[in-house]
C-alpha cells in the first residue's frame, strides 16, 4: 500500500501551507500566544509556552502538520494537520487547527480547509473533523464549509482531561 504524503506544500490565492519545521517555533508560538484564540478550545491554556510547546512538539512528531502563512506577507498565521489516515476506510481527520484572530471570519479558513480537503480527496473519500462539544465557534465554521454532523460523539484526552467532541464529516464530491 502506498501511504500518502501528509505534509504537502499547498498554495492558495491567500495562503501557503507547508510542512512545520523545528525552526518555526518562535513565529508559531508568537501567532498562538493570544489567549482569545483558545478561549473556547478544549485546551484553553494552549497560549502558554509549556502547553503550546507540547502542541508544537506533537506537530513535529506527527509528520502531518502544516504551517499556515499569509501568501502576500509570508507571516505565520496558524497551523493545521492531518491525522489518523485509515486506508481501509479511506478516511482521514483534519484538526489541531488555529488561526490568528486577525484572520478569522474571512476567506482564509475556507481557503485553508478547501486546500486541505482537495488534497486529502486524492487518497481519501471522507474527511472528519472533531470539534469540542462546547466550541460553538468551530462548530459554526464547520457548518459553513459543509461539514455534516455524525450522530456519535467522540472522547479525546488532553493532558489527562477527557473532552467530548462532535464529529463532522465531509465526503468526496461534496
Amino acid at each position: 500500500m502506498h501511504y500518502p504524503n501528509l505534509q504537502p506544500t499547498l498554495l492558495g490565492e491567500h495562503v501557503v501551507l507547508r510542512p512545520v519545521v523545528a525552526g518555526d517555533w518562535d513565529e508559531m508560538f508568537a501567532a498562538a500566544a493570544d489567549p482569545l484564540i483558545w478561549a473556547v478550545h478544549p485546551v484553553p491554556d494552549r497560549y502558554t509556552q509549556p502547553v503550546f510547546r507540547a502542541y508544537f512538539d506533537g506537530a513535529l512528531a506527527s509528520g502531518a502538520a502544516l504551517a499556515i502563512l499569509d501568501r502576500e506577507t509570508g507571516r505565520m498565521i496558524g497551523s493545521s494537520r492531518y491525522h489518523g489516515y485509515d486506508a481501509a476506510l479511506r478516511e482521514i481527520e483534519i484538526g489541531w487547527s488555529f488561526l490568528t484572530r486577525d484572520y478569522w471570519g474571512g476567506a482564509f479558513n475556507r481557503e485553508i480547509k478547501t486546500l486541505m480537503l482537495d488534497y486529502a480527496f486524492g487518497f481519501a473519500d471522507t474527511v472528519i473533523f472533531m470539534v469540542g462539544e462546547n466550541n460553538v465557534r468551530s462548530q459554526r465554521a464547520m457548518e459553513k464549509i459543509g461539514g455534516v454532523r455524525r450522530p456519535e460523539l467522540f472522547d479525546r484526552a488532553y493532558h489527562d482531561v477527557v473532552v467530548r467532541h462532535i464529529v463532522y464529516e465531509i465526503r468526496k464530491g461534496r
